[in-house]
């Protein structure tokens, strides 16, 4: 299994939007790092919601339920493919505790974390140990497998 972290401005598309729509596909990403990571993306993987610009802190737990396909919502120019995909992701709960930027930089055992290594990039893959250890941070249990909102 492998782990992700998902940024979305809150004012575009919280938390709270994928909670009442319990899914959504996560579309736009426009480079090609973050969406080569989707393409590595399996169903059942599990996710960090994170809240960009405003809050700057992971707020919640998200699994994929669709791999890679085309994004729709890029319209290239004619004659042009679209190079662009995305995923489809489910809420699986809240977590107990939000983490901030400012407490994962603060934690030295998660140093070498793309959220701080590589600040721009809206699709980033977590380590094991940083998943768990940003969950021991956010009080919260690994979710079951087949969980959902």
């Amino acid at each position: 299994m492998n782990y992700w972290l998902f940024k979305s401005e809150p004012y575009k598309y919280s938390w709270d939007n994928l909670c009442k729509d319990k899914q959504t596909y996560w579309d736009g990403v426009r480079n090609y790092q973050a969406r080569n990571y989707m393409r590595q993306m399996e169903i059942g993987d599990f996710g960090l919601f994170y809240h960009s610009n405003e809050g700057k802190e992971a707020v919640g737990i998200v699994k994929i339920i669709k791999k890679c396909y085309p994004d729709h919502t890029f319209k290239p120019e004619p004659n042009k493919s679209n190079p662009w995909e995305m995923v489809d992701i489910a809420a699986v709960a809240p977590l107990k505790k939000a983490v901030t930027l400012a407490a994962v930089k603060s934690n030295p055992e998660l140093s070498n974390m793309a959220l701080v290594t590589k600040q721009r990039l809206s699709v980033q893959p977590i380590t094991p140990e940083e998943w768990q250890k940003v969950l021991d941070m956010a009080e919260t249990k690994q979710p079951e497998r087949g969980a959902a909102l």
